[in-house]
């Protein structure tokens, strides 16, 4: 008789998606007296930019591709391997200061915008070295163009209350775009 009392409890559970808007959070109670969190609404993430070596935290604009089922994008429903657009100011912001070149600019406008910032002869010599190796492929330099870059979650917001992930970059990104294209194509 116990065993079913428990099943009768669990099949109460409903399932909830984790959506994109204002942060909303639930505790949940699981076996054992543990806790996961729920979340219910997501707005911001912190994703990684592996190539680089740095962590931003990012909004969240919009849900593009789901592996799984093109349900999950029609709702911009949030999935661990969801693959979403995010703000890219962060990361060029960090770009501009790591290696003092502009990230994502035509190179026309970054002569007439550039301002000089005052800077000691030691930043200004470590600035100088990085510039050498402030290599970023062509695809991930046309999303800078656009301030949205494609990221991919790898937490599972439904479990962790949380949104974390990676940038597409390299021959990922290009699988990706292409299932995209195709997808629009459609």
């Amino acid at each position: 008789k116990l065993w079913f009392l428990r099943w009768v409890r669990e099949a109460v559970v409903s399932t909830q998606s984790t959506g994109m808007g204002p942060k909303r959070i639930r505790p949940v109670r699981t076996m054992g007296g543990n806790r996961k969190f729920r979340a219910l609404r997501l707005d911001t993430g912190n994703f990684a930019w592996a190539s680089e070596g740095a962590t931003r935290k990012a909004r969240i604009m919009d849900g593009v591709y789901n592996a799984s089922n093109n349900e999950l994008v029609r709702t911009k429903t949030l999935v661990k391997n969801c693959i979403i657009q995010i703000d890219a100011t962060p990361f060029r912001q960090w770009y501009e200061a790591h290696y003092g070149v502009t990230a994502g600019r035509k190179k026309r406008n970054e002569e007439k915008t550039e301002e000089e910032v005052k800077k000691s002869n030691h930043v200004q010599r470590k600035v100088d070295g990085r510039k050498a190796e402030s290599k970023i492929g062509q695809l991930l330099d046309d999303q800078f163009n656009t301030g949205r870059l494609y990221a991919c979650v790898a937490s599972r917001p439904g479990q962790s209350g949380r949104c974390d992930g990676y940038i597409l970059e390299g021959r990922e990104l290009e699988f990706y775009l292409k299932k995209i294209r195709m997808k629009k194509s459609k």
